[in-house]
């Protein structure tokens, strides 16, 4: 089982960035695809982003491509989601999730084994 927990979160003005980290413990993440999701208030979770284990398939949600980059450090046990060109529509609960089963980083919420708690980032106008 694997433990996850994100920070980076907070409050930024429309067009400035922030840098969200996702820590893991229990097991090497070197094992898992990993991804990104957000869930804004009276909305369902949605795909940001996920990374395969190798890092060498790094899909997006149109919503974001061009302005957040994900990554992956296995050795610190550590995945990011760099956000730029940030939007007021970018305002939610961003959470990081971990799949152990598949191939390919999915994209849908349902495939993902392990989650975090999540952290707010907040993007005023």
């Amino acid at each position: 089982q694997v433990q996850l927990v994100e920070s980076g979160g907070g409050l930024v003005q429309a067009g400035g960035s922030l840098r969200l980290s996702c820590v893991a413990s229990g097991r090497t993440i070197s094992t898992y695809n990993m991804g990104w999701f957000r869930q804004a208030p009276g909305k369902e979770r949605e795909f940001v982003a996920a990374i395969s284990r190798s890092g060498g398939s790094t899909p997006y949600a149109d919503s974001v491509k061009g302005r957040f980059t994900i990554s992956r450090d296995n050795a610190k046990n550590t995945v990011y989601l760099q956000m730029n060109s940030l939007k007021p529509e970018d305002t939610a609960v961003y959470c990081c999730a971990a799949d152990f089963q598949r191939v390919n980083p999915p994209r849908n919420k349902i495939e993902y084994d392990y989650w975090g708690q999540g952290t707010q980032v907040t993007v005023s106008s």
